[in-house]
């Protein structure tokens, strides 16, 4: 058994407090909103090309300690080491022994894209074992097939690629979306992130479902064109790539973008407007996907 402790601090303390913590001993330690589910909450990462904020005005800073462990010694030696007066307001609660594995596990069931696609974790067995059934585990990547807007890509996918397809999955995490392009008999699958841990996630779990990705860093440029183009980040780096996602269409080829809020989708069909014509091909819990193509003629310019 072990016990949580709860403490608030304002933002200015509440990295110290946690490092004090942590030197006190403190098995692991958390800093989260305490106005979190407030009208005075406050997003902590923006997107991308916005700039982060500090923490949190009204901190809440969660220490686990060994249940034997002496609490009053180990937060007045804290609290007095991060330049607080006294021990900040707190609060305990008892925290059984689990398996953290089984418990994490039993989160993640085999999840339904189409009747042809199913994303099953490794511990899973497959519930039709003659569906394209892609092999992922949760991990440090973005792209479980749990979440909206990858659900709509993949379904997009399933009826998008052709066997001999050549496709660009542009801001590819852990692959998903490559992976079950390749699934679909495409020829060729270009994956592209700005995290290398995603591309060394996205190279394990392609050579996990037996699959082949060509995968480069987007520092690197991209001057190929695709049949197929997918890209499931966020509205404003959607904004941003606009000239460079629409130009990698191929005369003939289409693109899907996801990511995007509703409200949203007029802001990303306007950066598009002048490079390819996209529109709301299909929602999802709040989520959108737009589709374009380009004329087999390559008219709308590159």
């Amino acid at each position: 058994m072990w016990i949580s402790v709860t403490l608030q601090a304002e933002a200015n303390k509440a990295e110290a407090l946690s490092e004090a913590l942590m030197a006190t001993g403190a098995l692991s330690i958390s800093i989260e909103d305490a106005d979190a589910g407030t009208d005075a909450e406050k997003p902590q990462f923006g997107e991308p090309g916005h700039h982060p904020v500090g923490l949190w005005d009204h901190s809440r800073v969660i220490a686990l300690f060994d249940a034997d462990a002496d609490l009053a010694v180990a937060l007045a030696r804290a609290a007095a080491d991060a330049g607080f007066d006294a021990v900040p307001p707190f609060t305990l609660e008892e925290v059984a022994e689990q398996n953290w594995v089984q418990l994490t596990q039993s989160q993640f069931d085999p999840i339904r894209i189409t009747d042809r696609m199913w994303i099953v974790p490794s511990w899973h067995t497959a519930p039709d074992p003659s569906a394209i059934n892609i092999e992922l585990d949760p991990g440090m990547a973005f792209g479980t097939g749990s979440h909206p807007t990858t659900r709509l890509c993949l379904e997009w996918l399933c009826t998008t690629v052709t066997p001999g397809a050549t496709v660009l999955d542009y801001g590819c995490g852990s692959g998903i979306l490559g992976i079950a392009a390749a699934r679909l008999d495409a020829a060729d699958v270009l994956g592209i992130d700005i995290d290398d841990k995603a591309l060394e996630a996205a190279r394990d779990n392609a050579e996990r479902n037996g699959v082949t990705l060509r995968l480069q860093h987007s520092r690197k440029a991209l001057d190929t064109q695709f049949d197929v183009v997918v890209a499931n980040i966020l509205t404003n780096p959607l904004c941003v790539l606009a000239p460079l996602l629409a130009a990698r269409v191929a005369p003939g080829g289409r693109i899907a973008l996801s990511g995007v809020l509703e409200a949203q989708t007029d802001q990303v069909i306007a950066a598009y407007a002048p490079f390819i014509a996209l529109h709301v091909g299909a929602t999802h819990e709040g989520w959108a996907r737009l589709e374009g193509s380009r004329p087999a003629s390559g008219a709308g310019g590159d």
